[in-house]
């Protein structure tokens, strides 16, 4: 995961939705993510696309908690979103989607991926720079 983020310019998470929440599973995933290498973190400047699946009503739950998760690692979240309901209505047994309005919207959401990763992915250095991280040092504690 570590290798995998440090590689990429931009992801995309979807997580199943079940009793309101994501599984716990699917936070530990995220938790593999590492804060930082040296002073940075090796997620900060990179977009971010989330999305969810239900197998009831719609639900933002799961799309929120990852806005969160994605912000507080320092990620350029796009604005779009997907949530499919009822996804077990919605693919075929060969796991593909079926053409619906669901499916119209997350290609959507992946080609707005697509255009905020071109137009970031070289600025993102200039768009993350913090002055603490510039400052890094060690601290000293006095006793």
């Amino acid at each position: 995961m570590c290798k995998l983020t440090q590689w990429s310019k931009g992801m995309v998470w979807c997580f199943p939705e079940r009793h309101g929440v994501i599984y716990g599973i699917t936070k530990t995933q995220i938790d593999w993510i590492p804060l930082s290498v040296g002073a940075v973190r090796p997620t900060q400047g990179k977009t971010l696309a989330v999305m969810q699946m239900c197998g009831g009503s719609q639900s933002f739950n799961a799309i929120n908690l990852m806005r969160v998760f994605g912000r507080r690692i320092r990620m350029l979240i796009i604005p779009n979103q997907s949530s499919v309901t009822k996804a077990f209505l919605d693919f075929y047994d060969q796991d593909r989607m079926k053409p619906s309005a669901y499916y119209d919207h997350v290609v959507d959401v992946m080609e707005e991926l697509v255009k905020f990763t071109l137009l970031t992915c070289d600025i993102a250095p200039c768009l993350v720079d913090r002055y603490r991280e510039r400052t890094a040092r060690p601290i000293c504690w006095r006793v």
